[in-house]
């Protein structure tokens, strides 16, 4: 059995509009919302409110309901899963139209409360895969993982009772789910509550939370803070995830908001499970209690908490003890006139040219059969050419990896996580070709 929360009763675990919330006080609105509950779960919870989305997750997790998270929060997607995974009623902050019951969780405290005990084989939360590669599938996690996740986290990155966590990335993420929810619950910090996006409103979240301040948040998002030019509150460190992060992007935060920048690696299937601080190299340290397992063209993880050893969709390589360096996903491998490369290190490649902002390169369908088959380029650089990318690539890649069509865009088609949709670039790739 493992605690709800590993923090001390006076310790402040959330930080809602000016009000710092206690350990003490969040344990009895767990238990005050618990006793609305129905007598059944799952749950979909989909509270934009960071703190009103751990309440339900909490309230669910003591009378043993199993949450249901998903980053795409469509009443589509939302309804999807509901019928699939066998939905009984949904905890939102917000209206939604969905074919169960759909309650709004109140921070409303009781009398004081018992820190309930939760088995750590339990499955406390079921997440989904993005989609990108492929419709979504779920991830059991259990409540031993959760935990044993969390506090890795919190020794990795020297968060301390007293620092403030501020996240970008919505809360039904793995990604911000692990580290705006469970970091706090289960590490140390304490969350910041409100729905935060823009610039403005990063700013204005540090600015109404203590130092040390760590920022949670997605290159996506750090591109459109540094493009702003806007000022923030001092941040201890900035964490990053989601999408690949450029060398180019991670000097300039760390230039401009005088803090490290620091990558999580991870999967939907495993949770955080390595982090790298991006200027020191490209080599990843995995979280205390983690172990890979690297083989040609295939890798398991390890991870405390989880029944067996999870197999990684990217193919890593050992970079010195414990340490490793990702080479591409399996299906991101390509091999063209008898060479191999991976899409995501040539979209690393081009990214780094002077003058790019972003790139990403795509293989057609029939890249195995079709002898005239060739890569597609899209490329977010100012000022430049399809000519001019091309010209500026000859030489850092082999021939036959040159792209061609090159798409030429304002910006890549992202989801509000940074997630870059397969089918969306391919539709614009054989369209202008």
């Amino acid at each position: 059995m493992l605690p709800l929360t590993s923090r001390t009763p006076e310790e402040v675990i959330f930080h809602r509009g000016d009000v710092p919330v206690t350990v003490r006080r969040f344990l009895a609105e767990v238990a005050s919302l618990a006793a609305r509950l129905p007598e059944d779960g799952p749950v979909l919870n989909f509270c934009a409110d960071r703190y009103l989305a751990l309440l339900s997750f909490a309230a669910a997790l003591s009378r043993g309901h199993v949450t249901l998270l998903s980053a795409d929060r469509t009443p589509q997607r939302l309804a999807d899963i509901a019928r699939l995974h066998g939905a009984r009623y949904a905890l939102s902050d917000t209206e939604v139209a969905l074919p169960l019951p759909v309650l709004a969780p109140e921070a409303e405290a009781g009398a004081a409360a018992p820190n309930p005990a939760i088995p750590a084989a339990m499955v406390a939360a079921i997440a989904f895969t993005s989609g990108s590669t492929g419709e979504p599938r779920p991830h059991a996690k259990p409540w031993g993982a959760l935990v044993a996740g969390a506090r890795a986290a919190a020794e990795r990155f020297a968060v301390t009772p007293g620092t403030s966590i501020v996240g970008t990335v919505p809360a039904q993420h793995m990604y911000g789910f692990e580290t705006t929810l469970l970091l706090p619950l289960q590490g140390a910090g304490a969350g910041h509550a409100g729905a935060v996006f823009y610039p403005s409103d990063v700013a204005e979240a540090l600015a109404a939370v203590p130092a040390p301040r760590l920022l949670v948040t997605t290159p996506l998002q750090l591109r459109a803070l540094l493009g702003t030019g806007i000022a923030l509150p001092a941040v201890s460190a900035i964490i990053s995830a989601t999408a690949p992060l450029a060398d180019s992007l991670a000097a300039e935060a760390e230039a401009a908001f005088g803090a490290p920048v620091l990558e999580i690696y991870g999967a939907t299937e495993a949770g955080s499970i390595a982090s790298r601080r991006t200027l020191e190299g490209e080599a990843w340290s995995p979280y205390p209690g983690v172990a890979f397992a690297i083989g040609e063209n295939r890798a398991e993880v390890t991870v405390p908490g989880l029944p067996a050893p999870v197999p990684l969709s990217d193919v890593l390589e050992a970079a010195g003890g414990d340490r490793f360096r990702l080479v591409g996903r399996q299906g991101d491998m390509v091999k063209l006139a008898g060479k191999r490369a991976s899409l995501a290190g040539l979209g690393k490649i081009l990214s780094d040219v002077e003058g790019v902002r972003e790139a990403m390169f795509l293989a057609p369908e029939d890249l195995d059969h079709n002898p005239r088959a060739r890569l597609a380029a899209f490329v977010v650089a100012p000022g430049m050419s399809a000519t001019s990318v091309v010209a500026a690539l000859r030489g850092r890649v082999e021939p036959a990896f040159l792209p061609r069509p090159v798409v030429m865009l304002d910006e890549l088609p992202r989801d509000e996580v940074g997630k870059v949709q397969h089918k969306d670039l391919a539709g614009l790739a054989w369209r202008r070709s």
